[in-house]
């Protein structure tokens, strides 16, 4: 990895966050693919440790968190006795402000109380003004939220209840069910009910698996190992905070919310790694 020209990193990283596999990332570049994800590793290293030094003291007003799924190595159905325990399902937990649209938490890990837990103080942690956050269903939020957050939050989940397997056609028999119902539960504070929604949210979910191929429904694009996983969701917020300009913001969500006063370019995001 250190014998490729700096253009030649910024090219496999730039082909990387446009959602191309390591594989097809090898073919237009030339590089193995064993080169590519230890670069990824590099990147993603130090973009975790920009949004860890950035993402504090954060004034944000409505925050929207979710889980999106993917899988390591191989999916559930297909997990063996003595297969890695890395493998099989991962969820990466998402927070989002709604104005800003700024990531400023993510954790990726099983779907369990535990990943909540850290997921939920790591928020809370690097808030500094009361918020109204809004989840899904999932049942840990609620103890978690409250142990975090005390009563200093406006807290509310989002339930969707969807229709039975099967009820839809042959044509559409790889859309979701339909949802038959939602219902809005306040469980801390005094929430205003038009801003509980999980909308915003949900789009940034289709953000990452655009821009991630390894998050791609229906394909054979899947991570290998943990560690790669990590790296790519570490670029690509990182990526999307400070150097993707939002359509509808006009302006990055690190500008948005006050982090930074400019568009950074790639090269100045992963510089660290490119020398």
């Amino acid at each position: 990895m250190n014998t490729l020209s700096t253009d030649k990193k910024l090219s496999v990283i730039a082909s990387l966050l446009e959602g191309s596999s390591v594989r097809s990332t090898e073919r237009m570049t030339g590089v193995h693919r064993d080169t590519i994800c230890r670069l990824l590793v590099d990147v993603g290293d130090h973009c975790g440790d920009i949004m860890d030094s950035r993402m504090r003291n954060l004034h944000c007003g409505f925050i929207q968190a979710d889980e999106i799924w993917c899988y390591v190595g191989k999916k559930d159905r297909r997990f063996r006795d003595g297969d890695s325990p890395e493998w099989g399902s991962q969820w990466v937990f998402v927070a989002m402000d709604e104005e800003t649209k700024l990531v400023p938490v993510y954790t990726v890990g099983k779907r369990t109380e535990e990943t909540t837990w850290y997921f939920v103080n790591d928020l809370a942690e690097r808030l500094s003004t009361r918020v109204q956050l809004t989840t899904d269903g999932f049942v840990f939020y609620q103890r978690h939220v409250e142990d975090a957050f005390g009563s200093e939050v406006d807290f509310a989940q989002l339930i969707k209840l969807y229709g039975e397997y099967g009820q839809h056609d042959s044509e559409a028999k790889y859309s979701p069910n339909p949802i038959r119902e939602v219902i809005s539960r306040v469980r801390t504070g005094d929430p205003d009910p038009d801003r509980i929604c999980t909308s915003h949210i949900e789009r940034q979910n289709l953000t990452m698996r655009m821009q991630m191929r390894r998050f791609t429904r229906l394909t054979n694009a899947f991570s290998k190992k943990l560690t790669n996983l990590k790296a790519a969701c570490t670029l690509h917020f990182a990526h999307y905070n400070f150097c993707r300009v939002h359509s509808s913001l006009r302006v990055t969500p690190a500008m948005a919310a006050g982090i930074t006063s400019r568009v950074w370019e790639l090269g100045e995001l992963t510089r660290k790694c490119l020398n």
